[in-house]
């Protein structure tokens, strides 16, 4: 079934874009996971229109991938057809305080551009690791600011490749929540709602949030950033802390000594060594204070992205 999915994808998309048996360690921020059984680099919404079709046509799964990160991918690879966002979805239009983002950008270099036209608004999210379509898809947030907040309309097309607006509303955005995670809706681009400020100071207001990250943040290490959810009431990182898990490690997983609520990959992590750490916290921390952890991060397993 590969050699036909390949032979019909050559067909609408260049070879040299189309990989089988691509590892997906090398296209996630936490760098593990199995390979894919097909990988192809998507440069139009065309090409991500045709690619699915082919996909339909032949009965085999598919998965946009992004920039990779708050994924695991699990150590078997995908069994399926992986459509990897590429640099032709960049493109960014900026109308007074409206900005109209492709959904392949990623969020720092979003940030760099409005920062240029001295639109203010954006900075809590200019050093939050992934796309602009991925931080649609999980409503992202930090330092008090999230998504929901700037995010006036999406275009959005559907697995038959119709094309059509979802609003601000209608997108359902929650705590990392949205109503792309219970559709096979696909994020092409967004338009946010910002405003006119003074270029220095948004300029220092983004270094100091991204000071804050790396004092903070084990960023020198790969990892797929929070992987818990805050729960009401709480830090999840304050709760790991206080249960005494701070640098512990399953295989080449551990819980960072610099922030509690991050699972880093130490050196040569296996998806079954983060699941198995994330679990491991999940029960000392209930244990220790009655509070279940809920993951944020998701996981690609054979055929399908799931809730760990």
């Amino acid at each position: 079934m590969m050699s036909l999915l390949t032979e019909k994808l050559r067909a609408v998309l260049p070879e040299e874009r189309i990989l089988v048996d691509e590892p997906l360690a090398a296209h996630t921020t936490f760098r593990i996971g199995g390979p894919a059984d097909c990988f192809c680099t998507i440069e139009s919404i065309e090409e991500l229109q045709n690619a699915i079709h082919v996909a339909q046509e032949l009965k085999i799964p598919w998965f946009i991938l992004g920039r990779g990160s708050n994924l695991l991918v699990s150590d078997e690879g995908y069994r399926g057809l992986i459509l990897h966002i590429g640099r032709g979805f960049e493109q960014v239009r900026i109308e007074g305080e409206m900005v109209t983002a492709q959904s392949g950008i990623s969020l720092s270099a979003l940030g760099r551009i409005v920062l240029e036209h001295s639109l203010d608004g954006f900075s809590f999210a200019a050093g939050i690791p992934g796309s602009l379509g991925g931080a649609v898809y999980m409503n992202a947030g930090a330092y008090g600011g999230e998504m929901k907040d700037i995010l006036v309309s999406a275009l959005v097309m559907d697995p038959e490749g119709r094309c059509f607006i979802l609003s601000n509303e209608e997108m359902e955005l929650g705590y990392r929540e949205s109503i792309f995670q219970h559709r096979d809706w696909i994020v092409l681009e967004a338009t946010l709602k910002l405003t006119p400020g003074d270029r220095d100071k948004i300029e220092a207001d983004m270094k100091d949030l991204m000071q804050r990250r790396s004092s903070k943040q084990p960023l020198e290490y790969p990892s797929a950033g929070s992987v818990f959810k805050r729960p009401p009431g709480h830090f999840a990182g304050g709760l790991i802390e206080e249960a005494g898990l701070k640098g512990c490690q399953i295989g080449g997983a551990r819980i960072s000594e610099k922030h509690a609520g991050f699972i880093i990959n130490a050196g040569e992590a296996t998806a079954a060594d983060v699941v198995a750490l994330v679990r491991h916290a999940q029960d000392v921390v209930e244990q220790q204070s009655g509070v279940r952890l809920e993951p944020e991060l998701k996981i690609l397993k054979d055929e399908c992205l799931i809730r760990l």
